[in-house]
């Protein structure tokens, strides 16, 4: 059966008349949603582990089963300067890229946000070089979370597909560029059941607008991206942020839309038996399906244990997580990323979000490091970090599973 995302309560699934059960890896799942959204313009550069995203894609289009020009360029920085183009000209503009792919659209990235433009970019998160690693972890894409895009995680292939049809709408209706992420193998290569919503329910769902700017708007003509010195810079980027803030609205009715169409209901995090929950692990992607299997089988065993799943990290839900989390014990937060010389990323956004909580002095909020390069993490660690937190063995505020099997 397909996965399900968590309805809040009083929510009722609904059965989606011609939905099509379908045996997918993660990339072919998102070139049936940008199949169903059909782009004007995918500006790409091959890379592992994203590469299958366009591949598919790209037998869409020579079937002609979509209107999208596919552009080809000689690198990731090349692919964003396009993706800008064909944005300010008021096309609907996606791609996608990993790693050092991420690493060298940066320049570009601030551009993006920067004139808000509506790009859709899916990120099979990989892990950074040097060494040289084509394995999963979030390091690509938590080295640009200041960058001003929308970041929303996915644990499977299921939450990435929603995931695109939710933020492709969420980017046109806020006018910013959005971040889809999933794990590289992990989710990218990996075969799960899912569901297909109708086309039909998709065109309507994304149906294309408008856009209020556009460099063709020949009648009204406009400039995009002129210099701007300290007198405005500044204002400037005080009114980006106030926008990056007020996306959460965006999300919340894109979200809310789409549960109408397919039952599914996304909210900035997903709550997995951590509502008496005492002990709670807060963690983001993949990894997530095997927290709440060691969630399930600790509860069988009477254990008041929880996960909270990041699924939008920004801009981030502080208020929204500090009220869930406060009447917990104890809380471990688990990084498939580092921050040299600070703190973990998640962990950060977590010690922000507990600040001024009435219950902060009675619980730990312990970091650990886990899945660098790929590599695995398994039911038993999720539990071992659980005993850590109940009987407080760990002494250390970071503390990293490197476990080997």
């Amino acid at each position: 059966m397909p996965q399900k995302t968590k309805l809040l309560p009083g929510r009722q699934a609904l059965k989606i008349k011609n939905a099509k059960i379908r045996a997918l890896a993660g990339g072919a799942a998102v070139a049936q949603a940008f199949r169903q959204i059909n782009p004007d313009v995918m500006p790409v550069y091959p890379i592992t582990p994203q590469t299958t995203i366009i591949s598919t894609f790209a037998r869409f289009q020579a079937q002609r089963e979509v209107e999208t020009e596919i552009m080809t360029v000689e690198s990731e920085h090349s692919a964003m300067s396009a993706a800008i183009g064909a944005a300010a000209a008021g096309a609907r503009t996606v791609t996608a890229t990993s790693s050092q792919g991420l690493a060298l659209m940066n320049e570009e990235l601030y551009i993006a946000s920067g004139m808000r433009l509506p790009i859709l970019m899916v990120v099979s998160a990989r892990a950074l070089s040097s060494p040289l690693n084509i394995h999963a972890d979030h390091s690509d894409v938590m080295g640009a979370r200041d960058a001003g895009w929308i970041q929303i995680f996915s644990e499977s292939n299921q939450e990435i597909y929603d995931t695109i049809l939710i933020g492709i709408k969420m980017a046109e209706n806020s006018s910013l560029p959005v971040m889809a992420i999933m794990d590289g193998f992990f989710t990218s290569h990996t075969v799960m059941n899912m569901e297909i919503l109708p086309d039909e329910d998709i065109k309507k769902f994304t149906e294309k607008r408008d856009p209020d700017h556009s460099l063709l708007k020949t009648e009204n003509p406009e400039t995009f991206g002129a210099l701007a010195l300290p007198d405005s810079y500044f204002e400037f980027k005080i009114e980006q942020d106030k926008m990056l803030r007020s996306a959460m609205g965006h999300y919340r009715n894109a979200a809310c839309d789409f549960e109408k169409i397919s039952g599914r209901f996304h909210d900035f995090f997903e709550i997995y038996g951590a509502e008496d929950a005492e002990n709670i692990i807060i963690i983001a992607g993949s990894a997530a399906g095997t927290a709440k299997e060691a969630v399930k089988k600790m509860r069988a065993a009477g254990k008041k244990a929880g996960v909270l799943k990041i699924k939008m990290f920004r801009p981030f839900p502080h208020d929204e997580i500090a009220t869930v989390l406060k009447n917990a014990k104890n809380i471990a937060v688990l990084d498939r990323a580092m921050s040299f010389g600070t703190y973990p990323p998640l962990y950060g956004e977590i010690l922000r979000s507990m600040r001024g909580v009435a219950n902060e002095n009675k619980f730990k909020i312990l970091s650990y490091v886990y899945g660098l390069g790929g590599r695995d993490i398994f039911q038993k660690d999720i539990e071992n970090v659980f005993e850590n937190l109940a009987e407080k063995k760990s002494e250390k505020e970071i503390n990293f599973i490197r476990s080997i099997g």
